[in-house]
């Protein structure tokens, strides 16, 4: 797919930023892996996955003076997460790919991957890896779980708002950002039916998201990455380490 249009999340929180001031710079974003900071990768594989159009939610000024020389364009953060994609969403309409800053080891494959598997006629899409693909890729990383069934989920930290419909859900997203570590009480919103199945085990990621969609008329979908590299990203220290070893690796087996 080609000529799409992406936002990459590169906002603050507010206070220190450990794994920023473990490699040394101001802000994660501007953190060098192999010689290049990592959003200037992010931008590269958006770049290279056919992207038009790149937008960059921040208002750090070495990220946006770092980011004047290239095509993007730069949009204030809001407060949290979801809010700044919406924000953004407003203005630069649907469809509208959304990823992060911290995605260091971002390939154009993993997104042209990504949108060729979306559901037919879904609103919203996002991204999953399951943990025995992310652990065969990456044994080291330690990952925030998503336990639905018998499976494992990680973030990937891609999203695909496909239609205006979409924002819709960003509200909820917002609440499931709260909870996002307790998968229980994200179940608990839509009903007590939907707790009983998840606490039993027999609630699936896919179930969970449909019925979170169908609470606000929204057709959400779960993509399932085949790439385990794509749940990696840069929230710690060790992760920082892992990325910089992975990147040395690749770049050690190449020809």
């Amino acid at each position: 797919m080609s000529g799409f249009t992406a936002l990459i999340l590169a906002g603050s929180r507010g206070g220190p930023e450990p794994v920023a001031n473990h490699a040394g710079v101001a802000h994660k974003a501007l953190i060098p892996i192999d010689g290049t900071p990592m959003i200037l990768r992010v931008v590269a594989a958006l770049g290279e996955a056919g992207a038009s159009r790149i937008a960059v939610s921040t208002n750090d000024a070495e990220v946006m003076a770092l980011l004047a020389g290239y095509e993007v364009e730069c949009m204030p953060p809001r407060a949290q997460p979801s809010l700044s994609v919406l924000s953004a969403f407003e203005t630069l309409g649907a469809p509208l790919l959304v990823t992060t800053a911290d995605h260091a080891l971002l390939r154009p494959e993993w997104i042209t991957q990504f949108i060729a598997d979306m559901p037919p006629g879904s609103d919203l899409s996002m991204l999953l890896a399951e943990r025995r693909v992310v652990e065969a890729d990456a044994p080291r990383t330690r990952r925030t779980w998503y336990r639905f069934g018998r499976q494992a989920w990680s973030g990937c930290n891609l999203f695909y708002l496909a239609t205006p419909r979409a924002a819709d859900a960003l509200a909820l997203w917002r609440t499931v950002e709260v909870h996002r570590k307790q998968p229980w009480r994200v179940a608990r919103l839509i009903g007590l039916t939907t707790l009983a199945f998840y606490l039993l085990g027999r609630l699936t990621i896919q179930d969970a998201v449909d019925r979170l969609g169908n609470s606000i008329g929204v057709r959400a979908a779960v993509v399932a990455s085949p790439f385990g590299l794509a749940a990696v990203d840069v929230d710690k220290a060790e992760d920082l380490e892992l990325v910089r070893r992975i990147v040395e690796d690749q770049r050690a087996s190449q020809p």
